[in-house]
């Protein structure tokens, strides 16, 4: 717990959490919104892709989206570092946020599953024949980034402790 209680008292931590700016933690918040949209947004673009256009559309125009992906990726795990350090207590006290970090690193895990699989085994300039399995894991990506956005949503709701001081007085 003394963890908790030092890493909210850092510059970073109080700065994100109390500064009375739009530039702390609503900027913060907003820019792991952006970085969601764009890591979710264009995993599921090319689930759907998979999952309905792929035998009918060369895969070639997919591959400049997994730089931006990555791109989202990297703004969520700064912004997200930056809102953890905000409230470690709340989070890391949390479950949920278990959960929705797992649902993550299965959807990345599977994201670059599928981009070996289509871009190594398949030719991009021809559409691609899915097989039951790519099928299966595009759905399940889906269902895995959706979980992840809901689990994200939900740690607003179903934290026991804001900050440590809660923690150690019970609340």
């Amino acid at each position: 717990m003394s963890f908790f209680v030092w890493l909210e008292q850092t510059g970073v931590s109080v700065w994100v959490r109390e500064a009375p700016t739009l530039w702390a933690f609503p900027f913060v918040l907003f820019l792991h919104t952006l970085g969601l949209g764009v890591v979710a947004g264009l995993s599921v673009a090319m689930n759907v892709w998979i999952l309905k256009f792929a035998e009918r559309h060369p895969v070639a125009p997919l591959k400049p989206f997994f730089p931006i992906i990555w791109v989202g990726f990297t703004v969520n795990l700064i912004s997200g570092l930056l809102l953890l350090a905000a409230y470690p207590t709340k989070a890391l006290t949390d479950p949920v946020f278990y959960l929705k970090i797992g649902l993550i690193m299965i959807a990345l895990f599977l994201l670059q599953w599928m981009r070996r699989k289509i871009f190594v085994a398949a030719d991009p300039s021809r559409p691609l024949q899915p097989d039951r399995r790519l099928r299966f894991t595009a759905a399940l990506s889906i269902g895995l980034w959706a979980g992840a956005v809901l689990t994200g949503r939900l740690l607003a709701y179903t934290y026991n402790f804001l900050m440590a001081s809660d923690l150690v007085a019970g609340y």
